[in-house]
């Protein structure tokens, strides 16, 4: 038995410290102090991996176990970190171009538990009741508790009619709810616009896609022909906007800052982690070769009076955009503090069709604040009345998740902090049908509160200008 184990032992330690050579530690040392291979390390990994080959009740492929040990060295680093399949690295390939299978939410881990970042808008999750805290503890009959989080996704991932129960536990709530969604193909429209009142344009990102920032250059012209040049103001609406693409939120930026403006930097170990993003066509095109799709782009743009809509759902891409709008004085910030994930995931393809994808670096706007486990703080704070009493006591954020990442910028100062405030409470609890409603049931509805007080502030800065 013994000679079995020590069997298993050389050909495990042999096979990890052929990865670990093979990889160069290019992530963990530099190339002139390469550290040497943590020997004892790796014979305990051997020891527990030939323990489990001759001792498990059940036989186990050699692929499983160290598919499962990828896994456990990613999960365990932060919440983003994470070991794609040939399969969930394909999802991510379809789901940036804005079309794939599902039910629309953005995921993470959260104590073993699959936890809600935020159901992306006219999506079947979204329309179901679904929201930002979630943490969902059954998929039908199987209790999530154990699975990794691409385990999870899979089994959220079908096809399109087939339904899934969903069984969360949602704070205030006595008992857990019990909803049932029917998956869908999931066709993300990244951009809404529509002028809201006569020379006021309202565009929304959902989510930042491969064609995001075309899409917003077709409806802002869109918008400017259908007001004959004549525009008083813009609202642009990032709330419960997950992120997505790094260039795309380059290009929204681009669209409304002065050419080669800084939008974004990232620090990070290796020079490959470390970029400087301006607005200009290279930082946000996607090849070479293609149409600077803000060329034909109205100059008012640049100039318009600008508000800027965000709260605890606006996260990664969208917080890059408040921030670099807030940073150069572009915009005004309007809202609640943003999500704070400020850190950047690579795309690290193995081979096989496989990838991990790791957090690489963090984020920084032009002024060299860190975005991450902070968020972005709004220049005038905003809480919508229907929502400001479950945002503020159920609220997910970064800072809230298992083994996020530091702020490496936090200081002793208050003064970015939120005004303290009493916690608005609700005179009742909400009824059951109000409790599964969206937070905005229709784009642009005259009854959304933060949206109005935007066009409130954008009239009054006019007023001053006129003046």
């Amino acid at each position: 038995m013994r000679s079995r184990i020590e069997k298993f032992g050389l050909v495990a330690i042999g096979l990890i410290a052929g990865v670990f050579i093979s990889l160069h530690f290019a992530a963990v040392a530099e190339k002139d102090t390469l550290a040497p291979l943590p020997v004892e390390e790796l014979r305990a990994f051997s020891e527990v991996f030939g323990r489990i080959k001759s001792d498990y009740v059940e036989p186990v492929s050699d692929k499983k176990l160290i598919t499962e040990a990828i896994n456990g060295m990613l999960s365990g680093l932060d919440p983003h970190s994470a070991y794609l399949d040939a399969e969930g690295f394909k999802e991510l390939q379809v789901g940036t171009q804005g079309e794939f299978g599902g039910l629309g939410i953005e995921v993470g881990m959260e104590e073993g538990l699959v936890k809600v970042i935020s159901p992306i808008e006219d999506t079947p999750a979204y329309h179901a009741g679904v929201k930002s805290g979630d943490l969902i503890i059954k998929l039908d009959d199987t209790l999530v508790k154990g699975l990794s989080l691409n385990d999870a996704v899979k089994r959220m991932r079908g096809k399109p009619g087939s339904k899934i129960v969903l069984t969360i536990v949602r704070k205030g709530e006595l008992n857990p709810l019990v909803i049932s969604v029917a998956r869908a193909v999931i066709k993300v429209q990244s951009v809404k616009s529509k002028l809201v009142e006569p020379g006021y344009v309202f565009v929304r990102v959902t989510q930042f896609q491969e064609h995001t920032g075309e899409n917003l250059a077709t409806a802002l012209n869109t918008l400017f022909k259908q007001s004959e040049g004549n525009l008083k103001g813009i609202v642009l609406d990032l709330r419960n906007d997950p992120g997505g693409l790094l260039t795309a939120a380059v290009g929204v930026s681009a669209a409304f800052l002065p050419k080669d403006a800084l939008v974004v930097y990232t620090e990070g170990r290796t020079e490959d982690a470390k970029m400087r993003l301006t607005a200009s066509a290279e930082n946000y095109l996607r090849g070479n070769g293609t149409h600077d799709y803000l060329n034909n782009l109205p100059e008012v743009y640049k100039n318009l009076p600008m508000v800027v809509l965000v709260n605890g759902g606006s996260a990664s891409a969208s917080e890059i955009v408040a921030g670099a709008l807030q940073d150069h004085k572009r915009a005004v910030i309007m809202g609640t503090q943003s999500f704070g994930k400020g850190s950047v995931q690579t795309i690290l393809p193995l081979g096989n069709n496989t990838a991990i994808k790791l957090t690489t670096a963090r984020y920084y706007t032009p002024g060299g604040r860190s975005i991450q486990a902070k968020g972005i703080v709004p220049d005038i704070q905003v809480d919508d009345p229907a929502t400001a009493a479950l945002d503020s006591a159920f609220r997910l954020r970064e800072a809230d998740l298992d083994r996020h990442l530091s702020n490496d910028r936090q200081t002793n100062d208050k003064s970015d902090d939120v005004p303290s405030k009493p916690t608005p409470k609700a005179s009742k609890k909400p009824a059951e049908s109000d409790a599964n409603k969206p937070e905005f049931s229709e784009f642009g509805a005259k009854n959304d509160y933060q949206l109005n007080q935007a066009l409130n502030l954008l009239k009054g800065m006019n007023i001053l200008h006129g003046k």
